[in-house]
């Protein structure tokens, strides 16, 4: 009997060091390569939904003391990193507020960025758009927040169809995706000529006219944005709720499961 209890003791250990040993790795993985991120707003629309929850590749750029694995980090700049491209989709800090955002890469160091009339230009390069339809939704609270959509069609009462003209926007390079517009008159429409100084980036947002990005001036904007404050690249949905809370599971997206981010 002795030797049984024992045995069932040693088992129970056993478990235990299995279970801790799991949660460390688990944990060091994801401080050293993941960071998780949850979208909390329309800014990247239709390309990342509100309540699409994902894994960013903190690797993808290296380490800075906004990735840094631990604590407190005894270096400035960056390590082992390579410079995002045009069209990745990034995590970083917000140079003044340090709020953590999503946008996509429009402009490299040393490049010349314009909008006129809601399109792109690069280096005097346009960033051609093919019209692709509408992207809908009901106009109804989203998640966490309860963020009210806003609409092309407008007047919409609520419940109503929300509707935003589509595109597909083609970079310089080829990299291509989906843009959405939902008025032409926009304050961030027509813009100067931003020149992305060494060292930073320039960041703009899908959802063109509901995104305030390095179009807008810092402090209330993003402005542009230094390489150490990249967190990670965002490669690919793991989940996606379209209700206030992931735990309603009737309000999840089965489409969105695994879905790479372009």
């Amino acid at each position: 009997m002795a030797a049984r209890a024992e045995n069932k003791k040693d088992g129970i250990v056993e478990t235990v060091k299995t279970i801790v040993y799991a949660l460390l790795i688990a944990g060091v993985f994801r401080t050293l390569f993941f960071q998780p991120f949850w979208i909390p707003s329309g800014s990247m629309k239709d390309t990342l939904l509100i309540g699409d929850f994902l894994f960013v590749n903190k690797m993808a750029y290296g380490y800075s003391r906004y990735s840094c694995p631990f604590s407190m980090c005894p270096f400035s700049g960056r390590i082992f990193g390579n410079e995002p491209q045009l069209g990745d989709v990034v995590v970083f800090r917000h140079p003044v507020s340090g709020a953590d955002f999503i946008k996509r890469v429009v402009g490299l160091p040393g490049d010349k960025v314009q909008v006129k009339n809601g399109v792109l230009f690069i280096n005097g390069v346009e960033a051609k758009q093919a019209p692709d339809g509408t992207f809908e939704e009901i106009k109804e609270p989203q998640g966490p927040v309860a963020n009210i959509p806003r609409c092309a069609n407008q007047p919409v009462g609520t419940g109503g169809i929300c509707v935003k003209d589509k595109a597909i926007e083609v970079l310089p390079g080829g990299v291509s995706h989906s843009v959405l517009n939902i008025t032409g008159n926009a304050s961030t429409d027509s813009t100067g000529v931003f020149t992305v100084p060494k060292g930073e980036f320039f960041f703009m947002g899908d959802n063109r006219d509901n995104s305030t990005d390095s179009r807008v001036r810092q402090p209330n904007g993003v402005g542009f944005v230094p390489f150490e404050n990249l967190i990670g690249r965002a490669d690919r949905i793991m989940f996606s709720s379209a209700g206030r809370s992931m735990l309603y599971f009737w309000t999840w997206r089965s489409d969105r499961f695994f879905k790479g981010v372009e």
